[in-house]
């Protein structure tokens, strides 16, 4: 048996200019098994805090304005300045708040106006 001193190992010989693979690397173009190829992109770590303040300003108006406001500094000192579930949070939350205002204004405008009239008085 004559042994090419060039092919030792009895390793198949390979073609000049094509990359040579071993049991632990990937061929190019393929990333590695569960890796991101370009690597993860950054998510804004008051996300999910801008969402939880959105809902809040529907439900509950004013918990929902703090709240979004919270996120709104949190994703701007973290350097995102797009954080619209936080923005919208915080317009409908003083929206909401304003209007809860006039109508429990509007609302005590009318008890004190039917307490007075004596129509309560009557019944």
């Amino acid at each position: 048996m004559t042994q090419n001193p060039e092919n030792q190992y009895d390793k198949p010989a390979t073609q000049y200019g094509q990359p040579q693979e071993t049991a632990t690397q990937q061929p190019y173009g393929q990333p590695a098994y569960g890796g991101a190829p370009y690597g993860a992109p950054a998510e804004d770590p008051a996300k999910t805090l801008g969402i939880v303040g959105l809902v809040l300003s529907i439900l509950v108006p004013i918990a929902g304005l703090i709240v979004s406001i919270i996120a709104k500094k949190k994703s701007e000192a973290a350097g995102f300045t797009n954080n619209t579930p936080a923005k919208v949070g915080v317009i409908l939350g003083w929206i909401l708040t304003i209007l809860g205002v006039i109508g429990t204004i509007i609302y005590i405008i009318a008890i004190v106006a039917l307490l007075n009239s004596g129509a309560y008085d009557s019944m």
